[in-house]
């Protein structure tokens, strides 16, 4: 194998969750993002876009000079189709394929080409509302029209073993669709726990989400890999040392090298949110994403 890169190197604004509109605003992490050497961005659209659904003419002139003085490439689109809410009853289908088509158009206005919609789930393991099927069908058009892939996010603790994973996949070979893929949230391979901590999430949520490791096997990934659409790169800590101890690096890379995976890899940093940490830990996690990739492309 050669050293050559063939991995697209990204970073979601959620890595800087106790930074932005506070010491960055999205001019500032769009320089910080392309000053790592990363060329990808993707976002919470609730979160980081102005006066989200409806932002202003002037600020999608913004959006659009900004990406392109920073060499950037929308990537995936982060969405919520919320179907609790509405109190004391479900959103209809039809609500949440509006909700879903509202979301997809926005993106698409962005640039993005992937967009995560977050289905109200109804347990503890992340089962997904039934309604995400119609939902998700209602809108295949629309999303092949825009050049828009669907992408639920497989996250812990829903291992890749899973009924959720298996009635997605069944969906797209049903349908034959290229528009409906996975996204991976490599926090299912953790190994370690983390004591990274939340604010505003219970603590059953603290060991159920991501304290629990569930060591997601990597045949586990290769099995599924042609599903997949979209990896987020999920992290807690990288020390000074490039050492992450919690999630298995090496082993996910080489996975996805002799699979030849050549996507996205979009830093999501989620440890303690301290003021300017999550830039520093992700340079950290790009410097060391980068170096074994190179390593294990030239063995």
């Amino acid at each position: 194998m050669t050293g050559q890169s063939s991995f697209k190197y990204g970073v979601s604004l959620y890595s800087y969750t106790g930074d932005m509109n506070t010491v960055l605003t999205l001019e500032d992490a769009m320089a910080e993002i392309a000053s790592v050497g990363a060329t990808g961005i993707e976002i919470l659209g609730e979160s980081n876009i102005h006066r989200y659904p409806s932002p202003p003419a002037s600020w999608i002139d913004h959006w659009w000079s900004s990406i392109e003085e920073h060499g950037l490439t929308p990537t995936n689109y982060c969405s919520w189709v919320d179907i609790g809410l509405s109190r004391g009853r479900d959103l209809t289908r039809e609500e949440g394929a509006a909700i879903l088509r509202r979301d997809i158009e926005l993106a698409s206005s962005l640039g993005f080409t992937t967009i995560r919609p977050k289905f109200g789930v109804v347990s503890m393991e992340l089962d997904p509302h039934p309604d995400w099927e119609p939902i998700v069908a209602a809108n295949l058009d629309l999303a092949a029209d825009r050049g828009i892939v669907i992408c639920p996010e497989i996250h812990a603790p829903t291992p890749i073993k899973h009924k959720v994973v298996d009635d997605y996949i069944s969906f797209i070979d049903r349908t034959g669709t290229d528009h409906f893929k996975l996204m991976i949230d490599t926090g299912i391979f953790q190994r370690e726990v983390t004591t990274a901590v939340q604010p505003g999430i219970s603590e059953e949520g603290h060991k159920e989400g991501w304290m629990r490791p569930l060591a997601v096997p990597m045949t586990d990934l290769v099995d599924v890999l042609p599903y997949v659409g979209f990896i987020q790169a999920k992290f807690f800590d990288i020390d000074e040392h490039l050492v992450d101890a919690q999630v298995p690096w090496k082993e996910i890379i080489q996975t996805l090298v002799a699979n030849d995976y050549d996507g996205w890899l979009s830093s999501e940093y989620e440890g303690d949110r301290v003021a300017y940490r999550g830039q520093e830990q992700v340079r950290r996690h790009h410097a060391l994403m980068r170096s074994i990739e190179r390593d294990v492309r030239s063995a």
